[in-house]
């Protein structure tokens, strides 16, 4: 190996020096490459971005007009003798690990993941390396996640009880990810399906990708709510409660997030429902995730660090807290802060 990491945490973000780019900076770089494209990730003021084929999309319109490289999943090249290439990390359409190697030191930064295939974005891939970075959002025992089969039956089951009653059914879910997963996993049978604008726009983004979604229709200020009674409404998680949600005369209100499995959030928020799915890894996914990689040195970070670092420690893994700029990203903030939580 070589004398020097191939691989530092700066106050920029993680860097490589002999490559000289940085992945998923928080602070503006020369060059970039990018995991995926929620906000804590991609961020403006890069000189040069590298994404997949598949995020390009997504990271055009919301950064505008930046100067972007993409890549296919898989395929490899050198930066100054450091060969790089990246993999699915099924977090969301086009999000990926990012392995590094030079001289038999294999890094794999993996952004956000989740293990189980979600049937929309490509599904996460095992990396094996040396050193592996991993986020352990829902690092914590208590959370573990029923098949996404299970939650569509119960969210099905929830909007056709409402739709018998008039009611209309809106769902929170965060705009690029968990809302197209939820669209993917309704009965369009049972009443149409209405979207707020932002996630709309993801919509629109990905359909001309060619990803296949159910039809729906954009809420617009002229739009006869009233002829919807029994609809399914997905709303970014800020307009649940707003004035927006209140225009929809009956309404019950539900919420998609992993943080669903704690007690007290859906109380809290004024909730009608809960459903525990996430699009980040539960805790036996970043268990098997972290396993398969066949790590020597696992760094942890944006989640619950010290916990989850100290599990690890304690089952012979070599494992360390690294601080970052991340957050509780993909609409899975801290439902202990202010804002919003999907």
């Amino acid at each position: 190996m070589s004398s020097d990491p191939l691989i530092t945490f700066t106050d920029r973000g993680i860097y490589c020096p002999r490559a000289d780019l940085y992945i998923d900076p928080w602070k503006p770089v020369a060059r970039a490459l990018i995991t995926h494209g929620h906000a804590d990730h991609a961020r403006a003021g890069h000189a040069r971005y590298m994404c997949t084929t598949s995020a390009a999309p997504v990271m055009r319109h919301r950064l505008g007009n930046i100067t972007l490289d993409t890549i296919d999943y898989g395929q490899p090249f050198a930066v100054n003798g450091v060969q790089i290439s990246f993999h699915p990390a099924g977090h969301v359409i086009g999000s990926a690990q990012i392995r590094l190697a030079y001289k038999g030191e294999i890094w794999v930064v993996s952004g956000d993941y989740k293990t189980e295939d979600d049937g929309i974005s490509e599904a996460f891939e095992p990396v094996r390396c040396t050193h592996f970075i991993s986020e352990c959002t829902f690092g914590l025992p208590i959370f573990k996640w029923e098949p996404q089969a299970v939650i569509a039956e119960q969210i099905n089951t929830w909007w056709h009880k409402n739709a018998q009653a008039g009611v209309s059914s809106i769902i929170g879910a965060y705009s690029l990810g968990k809302a197209q997963r939820i669209l993917s996993m309704l009965d369009t049978d049972i009443s149409p399906i209405l979207t707020h604008g932002a996630i709309e726009a993801s919509n629109e983004i990905l359909r001309a990708q060619g990803v296949q979604l159910p039809p729906t229709t954009l809420v617009t200020p002229d739009l006869d709510r009233k002829a919807y009674k029994g609809a399914m409404i997905l709303a970014p998680p800020a307009a649940l409660g707003s004035n927006w949600a209140r225009g929809f005369p009956k309404h019950s209100s539900g919420f998609a997030s992993g943080w669903m499995r704690l007690r007290g959030v859906r109380r809290r928020r004024a909730l009608d429902q809960g459903f525990v799915i996430s699009d980040h890894a539960d805790w036996d996914g970043l268990l098997d995730a972290i396993s398969a990689t066949g790590a020597e040195k696992i760094y942890v970070t944006h989640g619950y660090t010290d916990i989850f670092a100290r599990h690890l420690n304690s089952t012979g893994c070599n494992a360390a807290i690294v601080e970052t700029a991340f957050e509780f990203d993909g609409g899975e903030v801290d439902p202990t802060a202010e804002g919003d939580a999907s």
